[in-house]
């Protein structure tokens, strides 16, 4: 007669097990993350914490070692992210970017107008007869795989629709991947940097204004969770070190050592994105997204350059702002290299705003007449 143990027993193990194994991914992709940002460091590479981990994780996960990425850790280093970036909005830098509201307002319609183009253009080379085509591919695949911003979003909306969620997440993901790589390495090596004309607010850490700088930007992300808006941790953590810095007040400088490990954990969650599948899923369709990207950027410097010339700010500053990148990883090039951040954080943020309001109705407004949208 054999004694079985009961189920709750078994359960209990098997929990105790995943969590192990899960602990040990974590810790091994922290590890070698740290050993990787070590020798971007050594080697002087622009963001070295982010990028480093960026391309040693991403290729690791690509070629199916055990990686993970820990949400909290990462809703921790955006909430970072976001608090020290605020910490550049003094009163005289507000009132410059107030002033430029029209450029922001034309940086929407061109993001706007790039994305319904991207989109139109993989659907044209994807869905026809050929060796490109995709079996089954929507419109609505194509459309939300395309806009500048909102990544998770635009997966939700694509799921909507019954859309190809994959193809639409890991075209985002790999035009972040690809902006973050290029436009880093391309300005160290052109020289670009240390052009900014703005500073941050306060340059001394202060433990006690640290503290309270801490409760308030905490505070205001738990509040952005609670009302389920988007990229919660990051823009609450902006928006409060916004509003004090904006108000005349200087707390504290945040440590280096903080942000440093705040890119790294960003750096980690961005790579772990690029598994084994991802590799097999459709290299046609992410080879498109490759070329359609690098066109972008082109297209993006073009614009950039207009820009920069109407307002006399500088092009690389212009650039970071209108560049097909996220939000988080645009803004941390552009305090690593000093290139104005709240101008970039500004375009970025209203940019965002409005492809996450706007990213629906146009694709209602674009299907043809008679037709429901799919």
């Amino acid at each position: 007669m054999y004694f079985y143990p009961p189920m709750p027993y078994y359960k209990t193990l098997t929990t105790l097990t995943t969590l192990t194994t899960h602990t040990a991914r974590i810790a091994f992709t922290l590890i070698v993350a740290v050993a990787a940002a070590a020798l971007c460091v050594q080697w002087r590479t622009p963001l070295p914490w982010m990028i480093g981990p960026l391309v040693a994780i991403s290729v690791l996960s690509m070629l199916g070692a055990p990686t993970g990425s820990y949400t909290p850790l990462r809703n921790v280093g955006q909430w970072v992210i976001g608090a020290a970036l605020g910490l550049y909005f003094t009163p005289p830098v507000v009132a410059l970017v107030l002033g430029l509201w029209w450029a922001m307002a034309l940086n929407v319609v061109w993001a706007l107008a790039l994305g319904v183009a991207f989109g139109s253009w993989l659907y044209r080379v994807h869905r026809g007869p050929g060796v490109f085509h995709i079996t089954g591919l929507s419109r609505a695949t194509c459309y939300f795989a395309s806009p500048i911003g909102g990544a998770s979003e635009m997966t939700l909306m694509a799921e909507r629709r019954g859309a190809q969620t994959e193809l639409v997440a890991s075209s985002h993901s790999l035009r972040v991947l690809l902006v973050t790589l290029i436009i880093p390495f391309s300005f160290q090596f052109a020289g670009l940097h240390g052009l900014d004309i703005t500073a941050p607010g306060p340059r001394v850490v202060n433990a006690s204004g640290l503290a309270a700088l801490g409760v308030l930007t905490g505070a205001a992300c738990w509040l952005m969770v609670k009302l389920k808006l988007t990229n919660p941790w990051f823009l609450g953590a902006l928006a409060a070190s916004l509003a004090i810095t904006a108000s005349g007040q200087t707390w504290s400088a945040i440590p280096t050592w903080m942000t440093n490990a705040a890119q790294l954990v960003i750096g980690i969650s961005l790579g772990v994105r690029f598994t084994r599948s991802f590799v097999h899923l459709a290299p046609r369709w992410l080879a498109s997204v490759a070329l359609g990207t690098l066109a972008m950027i082109g297209l993006c410097a073009g614009f950039a350059a207009v820009v920069a010339w109407a307002t006399e700010l500088r092009w690389a500053t212009v650039l970071l702002g209108t560049s097909p990148g996220g939000i988080a990883e645009m803004a941390i090039t552009a305090k690593v290299l000093q290139l104005g951040v709240p101008l970039v954080t500004a375009f970025h943020v209203t940019r965002l705003a409005a492809v996450l309001l706007l990213a629906e109705p146009i694709y209602r407004w674009l299907q043809p007449k008679g037709r429901q949208p799919a």
